[in-house]
C-alpha cells in the first residue's frame, strides 16, 4: 500500500498536503480505520503536521451533481472532522 503514497516524496519541505480521501461521488462511508491507515502511510513521506484531510472535491463536481443526499454529505463531513480529531489531537 505504500506505493499509493510514494508521490508524496516529491513534496517540498515548505508545503502542506491535503489528502482528499473522502469520496464525494458515492454515498458509502469510508471506514475511520482505513482513513487513519492511509494518513499513516503518508507520514512516511510528509510529517503529520504538514498533512490535512478533506473530501476529494466538491459534492457537486458535475452539472448533474453526484448521487449523494444532503444527509450523506453531512455524514461525510462529520467523518472528516471525527478522523481529524483522532489524528491531530
Amino acid at each position: 500500500m505504500i506505493g499509493r503514497a510514494q508521490p508524496l516524496r516529491h513534496v517540498p519541505d515548505d508545503k502542506t498536503v491535503v489528502l482528499g480521501l473522502i469520496s464525494t461521488k458515492r454515498p458509502q462511508m469510508e471506514a475511520p480505520e482505513d482513513l487513519i491507515r492511509r494518513i499513516t502511510e503518508a507520514t512516511r513521506f510528509v510529517p503529520l503536521e504538514r498533512l490535512a484531510l478533506s473530501p476529494q472535491c466538491g459534492f457537486a463536481s458535475s452539472i448533474v451533481g453526484n448521487d449523494l443526499s444532503i444527509e450523506d454529505e453531512r455524514r461525510k463531513l462529520e467523518r472528516v472532522c471525527e478522523t481529524a480529531r483522532r489524528i491531530w489531537k
